[in-house]
C-alpha cells in the first residue's frame, strides 16, 4: 500500500470577467494589396483594437492620410509616353 498522501488540487485564480466596455479586437481580415504604402496604412487599423472609441479618430485619420498620400502618389507617377501630335495645317 502506498502512504502517500494524494495532492489536494491547488484551486486557480478565477481571472475575472471580461469588461464589456473595454476594448475588444474586431479582428476583421485585411489581405494585403501588393502596395507597401496602402498593405501599411491598412495594418494601422489593427492599433484601433487596443484602443478605447475615443483613440480611434486618430488612428482613422492616419489611415485615411496614409490612402490619400498613396493615391496622389499614382498620378506623379511617369506613365507611358504621349503620343505624338498629329502635324498641324501647311500654309
Amino acid at each position: 500500500m502506498d502512504d502517500a498522501v494524494p495532492e489536494t488540487p491547488v484551486a486557480a485564480e478565477e481571472e475575472p470577467a471580461p469588461d464589456p466596455a473595454a476594448p475588444a479586437p474586431l479582428n476583421v481580415p485585411r489581405a494585403p494589396t501588393g502596395d507597401a504604402d496602402v498593405d501599411a496604412a491598412l495594418e494601422r487599423l489593427g492599433d484601433a483594437d487596443h484602443l478605447a472609441t475615443d483613440g480611434h479618430l486618430e488612428v482613422y485619420e492616419d489611415v485615411h492620410g496614409g490612402l490619400r498620400d498613396a493615391l496622389t502618389a499614382l498620378d506623379v507617377r511617369p506613365g507611358p509616353p504621349a503620343p505624338p501630335s498629329p502635324p498641324g495645317p501647311r500654309s
